[in-house]
């Protein structure tokens, strides 16, 4: 009565079991669960995951151009009186206090000797230098001004995230894309992925793939930055595949830019343990937040044509692929777990 009362009281895996699982249709589960159950073949085998870019990102492609450099609130003008060095003496001279430059004031003017305060801020270079020269002509017989920002620091963009260099970096006379945007932080990291990324503007938040940009026939090179964006590029461990059971590692499966299938995953798990997986009981569960039922698909590697099925099943984020146990490995789970029970029992006999 003993060793009835020991073993009921063992569990009879250690590890997962798939229950009583139908073989194949839907079923509801003892938590409430709603379940749809197939075999995994050629017609039940999901169509590739095609991610296309939403109306929004067409859109902001659409408003997006190169606009002429507008010169802004903090930016440094060097500006230069050609023949009226007493003026605008010539740059490394001592005694030449615009030496640094001409700031933009936060009001968006600039300080100039003769004429004083002029609007600057908002006008490309050559309509600034052209309303300078009217202004100059009052008092200069030949005034020729030579202007040129020689410090970008009004128009700023922001990154963050899984890039080698994040921060702030200020957008030139050279249009910045999204694409040299990236370069300019030092490239995505060896987790960064490219194909989740994030840009902010004007409080909107456009999520940004760069391979299926591609795919679409768009490009991260016509998406122009403006001043104030910022952009965060996403890890890929945000994007992975959950194994468990009877495998050689037990650990998350990251999916990389190109995409994962099912025989990469249980490659790079170790593949099956030889002594206790059961190769005909591989499970993928696969949920669907827009759905009440959670798709459970189940393969036979037992099978040879069946690894031609593997290949081809493309996995999605947060699936999760289980391997059963064969009856063998849960009877020696049982027997390892007597084993300390009966010891007991001998050693209570011996009293």
């Amino acid at each position: 009565m003993l060793s009835i009362g020991l073993l009921s009281g063992c569990a009879i895996n250690s590890g997962f079991q798939t229950g009583s699982l139908p073989p194949t249709g839907y079923f509801t589960a003892d938590n409430g669960l709603e379940f749809n159950i197939q075999s995994l073949s050629l017609a039940t085998l999901p169509p590739p995951q095609v991610v296309r870019p939403d109306n929004d990102i067409y859109q902001l492609i659409q408003n997006s151009y190169k606009s002429e450099y507008r010169i802004s609130q903090g930016d440094i003008l060097g500006i230069n009186l050609v023949g009226y060095p007493e003026i605008t003496p010539p740059t490394g001279n001592e005694n030449n206090p615009y030496d640094s430059g001409f700031p933009v004031d936060q009001q968006g003017f600039v300080q100039f000797p003769l004429i004083g305060r002029i609007k600057a801020s908002g006008l490309s270079v050559p309509q600034f230098t052209a309303n300078l020269r009217g202004q100059l002509q009052r008092y200069l017989k030949h005034s020729d001004p030579q202007v040129k920002v020689i410090n970008y620091l009004g128009n700023k963009f922001f990154i963050d995230g899984e890039v080698r260099q994040p921060g702030e970096f200020a957008i030139t006379d050279a249009p910045v894309s999204l694409y040299s945007a990236i370069s300019m932080a030092g490239g995505a990291t060896a987790v960064g992925d490219s194909n989740n990324i994030v840009l902010n503007r004007d409080g909107r938040s456009y999520s940004i793939g760069l391979q299926s940009l591609q795919k679409a026939g768009r490009s991260a090179s016509q998406i122009y930055l403006q001043d104030g964006d910022s952009i965060h590029v996403n890890s890929l461990s945000r994007k992975q595949v959950y194994v468990l059971g009877e495998l050689g590692r037990i650990a998350p499966v990251p999916i990389p830019e190109q995409g994962l299938n099912l025989a990469h995953v249980l490659g790079q798990s170790g593949g099956l343990d030889a002594t206790t997986a059961n190769a005909a009981k591989i499970y993928i569960v696969r949920d669907n937040p827009q759905s009440v039922l959670t798709n459970i698909y189940y393969i036979d590697m037992q099978t040879v044509t069946n690894f031609a099925l593997a290949n081809r099943f493309e996995m999605h984020p947060n699936d999760i692929v289980y391997v059963d146990a064969t009856g063998l490995a849960r009877w020696n789970r049982i027997i390892s777990l007597l084993l300390p029970s009966t010891s007991t029992i001998s050693l209570l006999s011996d009293l």
